[in-house]
């Protein structure tokens, strides 16, 4: 009967597993005679910038449990990719890394068509700092023409608390403003953007009183979903059910969208559509 291969073992082959594929010409490593396939041990830790004996330890399943720095280095010398690194964690200490927050711009074709496959709930894509960096038709028509904000104002917060139109459609502007600070607070920290939220933060405050003061409440809310009214200038009181959606292997980003909650709602929002269309050349 085999042995249950131990969390040091687990550890060892993977670090294996990962060394074994890299190419040592590709790397600007000698390819002489080796006897085995990929990086040498050595030349992994001196990518890692750690000791070539800890290194073997740790293959070895002697080197006792890494710190997540070395981890780290180790899976920035393997050239792990993001779900890579996840998994070495997850075998080394038991736990996913720490969140990194990377600034996006813009998503993939692919998330843009899931977007564009519901043609009558208004849908988006923000960032964990709230940037708005893709929407369907339907929600530029319900909620926010996106695409005619400067790209640096296409943010939750910027238009919820700066867009006079925004506000005035809101059912009761205070208790969605107070729900979007604290959902906002638990998305930036949540995926590591302390330095970008800290940015964002002092800016609003500096615009809008009325974001200072409930940034200083420091409430927190679970930005999962909700129900909306919206009083269109065009189609009247709109009734929305909205939902939030982590984008899987994608952290800084989540998506929103808004389903009409009744008959009457999900046809004002078909009218307003076609009409928008009509009027396209």
């Amino acid at each position: 009967m085999t042995a249950p291969i131990s969390e040091e073992g687990r550890l060892g082959a993977y670090l294996r597993s990962r060394r074994a594929r890299l190419d040592p010409a590709a790397l600007g490593y000698p390819v002489g005679r080796r006897r085995t396939p990929g990086l040498r041990r050595e030349e992994v830790a001196q990518r890692a910038n750690i000791s070539p004996t800890w290194y073997t330890w740790l293959e070895q399943g002697r080197g006792g449990a890494p710190s997540a720095d070395v981890l780290d280095r180790i899976a920035r010398g393997l050239m792990l990719t993001e779900a890579e690194r996840e998994h070495l964690f997850l075998i080394a200490l038991g736990r996913a890394p720490d969140v990194r927050y990377r600034p996006v711009d813009e998503v993939t074709p692919r998330l843009q068509a899931v977007l564009d496959a519901m043609p009558f709930s208004p849908a988006f894509i923000k960032t964990a700092t709230w940037d708005v960096v893709a929407w369907n038709r339907a929600a530029a028509a319900v909620l926010t023409d996106y695409g005619a904000l400067p790209r640096e104002e296409r943010n939750v917060l910027r238009i919820m608390f700066g867009n006079e139109r925004v506000r005035a459609a809101q059912d009761d502007w205070w208790s969605v403003a107070r729900f979007v600070v604290a959902s906002f607070r638990a998305d930036a920290a949540r995926a590591g953007a302390s330095a970008e939220m800290t940015e964002l933060v002092e800016d609003m405050s500096r615009r809008s009183e009325a974001f200072a003061t409930l940034w200083r409440s420091d409430d927190v809310a679970a930005p999962g979903g909700g129900a909306k009214r919206l009083h269109h200038a065009e189609a009247g009181l709109l009734e929305l059910e909205f939902s939030t959606f982590a984008v899987d292997g994608r952290p800084e980003l989540a998506m929103a969208v808004y389903n009409p909650a009744t008959e009457e709602t999900a046809a004002r929002v078909r009218a307003l559509l076609e009409g928008a269309a009509s009027r396209t050349p």
